[in-house]
């Protein structure tokens, strides 16, 4: 069974960082695509930032660039979010995705964690 689940969110001020971090666990596949997508209230969900783990690449939405880093831990089945200048339009539920193909935005993914919460005060 895949089990994707996320941790590290919480209340920060605006100006400041927060890194999430996804286990990812049961997949079938060593290679696939790893994302971070996020839903505002009121808002659909949008993605934020996707790696291929086989290379590494690294794809980003251009609201988060030069802001966000999306990275893996050592073991690969650990992905990270680190997230810098945080502004209060960053407030969201944040989730992370796995999928086996595709581009990195499309198709739709095929699992998701249950999302971690990010508020970002002014």
């Amino acid at each position: 069974q895949v089990q994707l689940v996320e941790s590290g969110g919480g209340s920060v001020q605006a100006g400041g960082s927060r890194r999430l971090s996804c286990v990812v666990s049961g997949y079938p596949y060593s290679i696939y695509y790893l994302a971070w997508f996020r839903q505002a209230p009121g808002k659909e969900r949008e993605g934020v930032a996707a790696i291929w783990t086989g290379t590494g690449s690294t794809y980003y939405v251009d609201f988060v660039k030069g802001r966000f880093t999306i990275s893996q831990g050592n073991a690969k089945n650990t992905l990270y979010l680190q997230m810098n200048s945080l502004t209060p339009e960053d407030t969201a539920m944040y989730l992370c995705a796995a999928k086996a193909g595709g581009g990195p935005w499309f198709p739709e993914y095929e699992y998701w964690g249950q999302g971690t919460q990010v508020t970002v005060s002014s």
